[in-house]
């Protein structure tokens, strides 16, 4: 008896302990219970409660940021998403402590989660290695109904730069300047997200907020102005197939005490020339030197350098120390390790020009998705340009391995910064034409009587549409290339057999690739006692290969809410002549509807010429980026380069 009433005792004890610790936390528990279950958010896994985040801003540029979470798991598999999170952060420019982390039970309990899980370890890292770690709250087995919360506070930047002391290390690298970029977008739904930044009196700030509202409100705080906004009921936002980057069309908050870009464009320049990240050696201007020997001009000598960077200077980023970030490291220590990412492949560029004689500077970028106009650093890329007949041409290393550009057209709607001592605004490459991405395809076969089709094509390619050509043979071993174009033309038949392959070398970028193909498909034609039914070869579209022809295997049926994006812009043709079996004339000849609008255009024929069948085809998609209006001309056009692909000739015997 006296074992029960202990254990009773025991159990009335934990039960007030909790019920204590649950009555200093009454207004989350009200948020949690008020948050609802997965029903009341379109099956959501789990909700934010809150997000709320304050920064406090120094003289220095230095900011502190204290963000305080509150999630409720709704579902199983929320519960399991929500065992553990996970912050990145860089040792050489960033701080992230842990100030408290919390469970809150369905149950009214509260537990805390102790220091020892919390969790500090090395990053996993792929290609770029630059010492990234990883904290982490291991908050365990959660059940629906249950609660997480966190609150931390960080100081720092993303990039790591040359520092002069210890402190240092957090300032920004625009020494005094100020900039952040904040979602306001997320993929599960989020109650309240709050956001406030304080700023010293001396400081001016511009601030614009994109695709959508916030609540804002800004006051005088002793020496500092205080700046908020806030946005309720965050619906989860609903991405699209191909969709343009989601920072373009999504609400977000952009805020830079930068003047404009001219002024980020002088200090980016400053940065680096101050450093000396492009000076060379002997050994470098020997180099080099060798490299332009026999260039009989400025441009033969440009592109050769461009493509010794681009194929020599592997792309890997080591732990280097000094100049991080936005300063490039210097091109003796990138000669020297035959090794780096995009900033080292466009630094080892500019050195190299400088010591052919080339005025030569550093730019940013940023891929795939827009720079808009207010000066927060929104670039992901560095890239090359040289001056050549007085005017700045953009070089990228990183993007032309295998490719006969010098600028990646897979680039092309794409804002960048320039870093020159004049200083310059924030410039888009133009869109690309088409032609100069030509894919085209001629043929000419002939179809026997008992359905076997012998013929051969041609294909020529340019630019990026070499490049995807290109990639097939530089990818694989030269034994399996044979074999990998018949795998391709499966789709066709699986009789298909190759009976030679030539093709120009695809390690050669002096010209463009060419590939002809001798082939045989046994029983290719569906023979009936008075028909033979049949699509000619190149009508088949022969590559079915998401590879060479992405836009195939885009979703066209969907409506499109906003802009899209393909590889880039190119033109698509197809010719082929075939010899039609004696004793038969044509009994049915598809027709085929033209299409032209904004984002493509379309066109395909056939024609008889006696004995023989002309086909022709004409596909041009016009952009790489893409406005949702140019979006029924371009699916209209692409169906309708499928269709013919599915439509069959019939020949009367």
């Amino acid at each position: 008896m006296k074992t029960r009433s202990l254990l009773f005792s025991i159990i009335i004890l934990l039960f007030l302990f909790n019920f204590l610790i649950s009555q200093e936390n009454p207004q989350i528990f009200k948020m949690i219970e008020s948050a609802g279950e997965s029903s009341d958010h379109a099956l959501a896994d789990k909700i934010m409660i809150f997000d709320s985040t304050k920064v406090d801003v120094m003289e220095s540029g230095l900011s502190y940021v204290y963000i305080h979470k509150l999630i409720k798991v709704l579902t199983l598999q929320g519960a399991k998403n929500l065992r553990t999170i996970h912050f990145d952060y860089d040792t050489l420019s960033a701080f992230i402590e842990i100030k408290e982390a919390t469970i809150f039970k369905k149950d009214g309990r509260v537990i805390k989660i102790a220091k020892d899980h919390i969790y500090d370890y090395p990053a996993p890292a792929r290609a770029i290695y630059w010492g990234m770690r990883n904290k982490m709250i291991a908050y365990g087995r959660l059940e629906v109904g249950d609660a997480v919360s966190y609150k931390l506070m960080r100081k720092g930047f993303t990039y790591a730069l040359l520092m002069d002391s210890e402190d240092e290390r957090y300032i920004p690298p625009m020494k005094g300047h100020f900039y952040d970029i904040v979602p306001f977008w997320s993929s599960y739904p989020i109650l309240e997200k709050y956001y406030e930044v304080s700023i010293p009196l001396t400081k001016n700030i511009q601030y614009e907020i994109y695709n959508g509202e916030l609540q804002a409100s800004k006051f005088i705080h002793q020496d500092k102005t205080v700046y908020s906004w806030k946005k309720v009921d965050i619906k989860p936002f609903k991405n699209e197939s191909n969709m343009i980057a989601i920072s373009d069309v999504a609400p977000k908050l952009l805020l830079s005490t930068s003047p404009d870009w001219e002024a980020k464009s002088t200090w980016f320049y400053g940065v680096n020339e101050d450093y000396g990240s492009f000076e060379f050696t002997e050994e470098i201007k020997n180099k080099t030197l060798e490299i332009i020997q026999g260039a009989k001009t400025d441009l033969e000598k440009i592109t050769r350098l461009t493509h010794w960077v681009a194929e020599e200077i592997r792309y890997s980023g080591l732990s280097m120390g000094p100049g991080e970030g936005f300063t490039l490291h210097k091109g003796e220590m990138t000669f020297r390790d035959r090794c780096g990412v995009c900033k080292d492949k466009a630094g080892m560029l500019i050195t190299m020009l400088r010591a052919a004689g080339f005025e030569s500077y550093a730019a940013m970028t940023m891929a795939r998705s827009r720079i808009d106009k207010i000066p927060a650093d929104q670039f992901n890329h560095s890239v090359t340009i040289v001056k050549l007949d007085g005017k700045y041409k953009l070089l990228d290393p990183t993007w032309v391995p295998g490719v006969r550009e010098l600028w990646s057209s897979a680039e092309q709607q794409q804002e960048y910064l320039m870093g020159i001592p004049e200083g310059a605004g924030l410039m888009s490459t133009p869109i690309s034409p088409p032609s100069e991405h030509y894919y085209r395809v001629k043929g000419k076969s002939a179809l026997q009587v008992d359905g076997t089709i012998m013929g051969e094509f041609t294909i020529e390619v340019e630019k990026q549409s070499d490049a995807r050509f290109r990639r097939i043979f530089r990818g694989n071993y030269i034994n399996t290339w044979q074999d990998f174009f018949e795998k391709m033309m499966y789709h066709i038949s699986p009789a298909t057999k190759i009976n030679n392959l030539e093709y120009t070398d695809p390690y050669d970028l002096s010209k463009p690739m060419r590939i002809t193909i001798s082939y045989e498909i046994p029983k290719y034609a569906l023979l009936t006692e008075k028909e033979i039914i049949f699509t000619p070869v190149v009508a088949t579209y022969i590559f079915w290969d998401r590879r060479l022809n992405h836009h195939l295997f885009m979703n066209l049926d969907e409506d499109k809410k906003f802009g899209f994006r393909t590889s880039c812009s190119r033109l698509v043709e197809f010719d082929e002549t075939i010899q039609l079996p004696s004793g038969t004339k044509i009994g049915y000849l598809p027709e085929f509807e033209k299409f032209d609008g904004s984002g493509a255009s379309f066109s395909s024929n056939y024609k008889e010429n006696g004995n023989k069948l002309v086909f022709h085809q004409k596909l041009v998609l016009k952009k790489r980026r893409y406005e949702k209006e140019d979006w029924k001309s371009f699916q209209n056009s692409v169906k309708a380069s499928k269709d013919v692909a599915n439509t069959a000739i019939i020949l009367k015997r």
